[in-house]
């Protein structure tokens, strides 16, 4: 049987720590609606990867055993065939290498396979869709992993980077460029998230890209340079399956796989991107010409460049003289953190772990 044109995979095992109190252990990030539409990050993700398919039996998701319920309430037409569910989470290395060869098992080795967080936002979604198009041709005419980097647009801290070597030639339509195909280059390198001087001068010099965590390979292709490279996992999981992963290392597929291969090619993309990765990022989707965002009932004297977020709209936030502030309300908690320290969240949430008194708010 020919394969689909392209099979997405949707990693939706993470936790979302960086949005709580909104993202709890049983409700994390990606079934979150944040951005007003009123389907959750996962839901949306859904919805556009399902445009590239033939329908749901195309559609994949790994999630975490205690997601299992949530992923299967929000998505209820997912085959339970193309679910897969890790006992535990071992980050995304085994994630992605166990999807690859459950797929090569239904779909053969030469299948096209899109791996994609459950918890980005998607502003432009032709040119998203055209960009992946672009991305399976590339791959299914060479032994390549193809990476989409996101053309920066500030000089983030926050993100890796990935650097362009030389250019392959143009694949696909991209619809906003009179239909030309849309540059490949080899990855040069890829870098963790750098300082700011640094970071300044990727921007500066035109060739480095955000890295999306976003891959386009053939499956064969993939399968192949993880035996290279990352045989520790890949080799117990074909062995034994789902059943081996309480051995395994816990690895990113960036770590893993991305940073030692040879096969590595990069899209510089722009289609309106987000990873949502903290509060900030709704200030960046919904600030308007308003001194605030509010998403709750705030009344404020002196207040500006703040977000309000309130589970009930019977709450109400009452600011004086604050500037910069996240200010978030659910339930028991009230969260109130300064926007530049929304990273130190994490931090919190570990001595919250450790108070038997307080976990249940986790």
């Amino acid at each position: 049987m020919t394969p689909p044109p392209l099979i997405p995979v949707i990693l939706a095992g993470g936790k979302g720590e960086r949005f709580w109190p909104l993202s709890r252990k049983s409700r994390p990030k990606q079934f979150l609606s944040l951005d007003g539409s009123g389907r959750s990050l996962l839901q949306a993700t859904a919805d556009r990867l399902l445009a590239l398919t033939g329908g749901w039996q195309d559609l994949w998701v790994v999630t975490a055993a205690h997601l299992e319920a949530g992923v299967r309430e929000q998505l209820p037409d997912l085959p339970a065939s193309n679910l897969l569910v890790e006992p535990e989470g071992k980050d995304t290395a085994p994630a992605v290498a166990w999807s690859i060869l459950e797929i090569v098992q239904r779909h053969g080795r030469d299948a096209v396979v899109g791996f994609f967080p459950a918890d980005h936002w998607i502003a432009d979604e032709a040119t998203f869709r055209a960009t992946l198009g672009a991305a399976a041709d590339l791959a299914r005419q060479s032994a390549a992993i193809v990476t989409l980097g996101i053309q920066p647009t500030f000089a983030s801290t926050g993100y890796g980077y990935i650097q362009q070597g030389d250019a392959i030639g143009r694949y696909g339509s991209n619809p906003t460029d009179n239909g030309q195909g849309f540059p490949a280059y080899r990855v040069s390198r890829f870098t963790e998230k750098p300082e700011l001087e640094t970071a300044q001068q990727f921007l500066a010099t035109g060739q480095f890209s955000w890295n999306s965590g976003m891959f386009v390979f053939r499956a064969g292709v993939a399968l192949d340079e993880l035996w290279v490279y990352a045989a520790e996992i890949i080799g117990p999981l074909e062995e034994q399956g789902v059943a081996a992963y309480p051995t395994l290392a816990k690895k990113s597929i960036d770590y893993a796989l991305m940073e030692k291969t040879q096969q590595a090619y990069v899209l510089p993309v722009a289609f309106g991107w987000d990873d949502l990765g903290d509060w900030n990022a709704i200030e960046r989707l919904l600030k308007g010409q308003a001194p605030n965002v509010e998403l709750a009932r705030h009344v404020g004297l002196d207040t500006q460049g703040a977000l309000f977020y309130a589970t009930s709209q019977d709450d109400l936030i009452v600011t004086i003289g604050l500037e910069d502030t996240v200010i978030v309300r659910d339930g028991k908690v009230t969260l109130i953190v300064k926007k530049d320290r929304t990273q130190d969240i994490k931090q919190v949430l570990k001595e919250i772990q450790a108070d038997p008194q307080l976990k249940d708010l986790l």
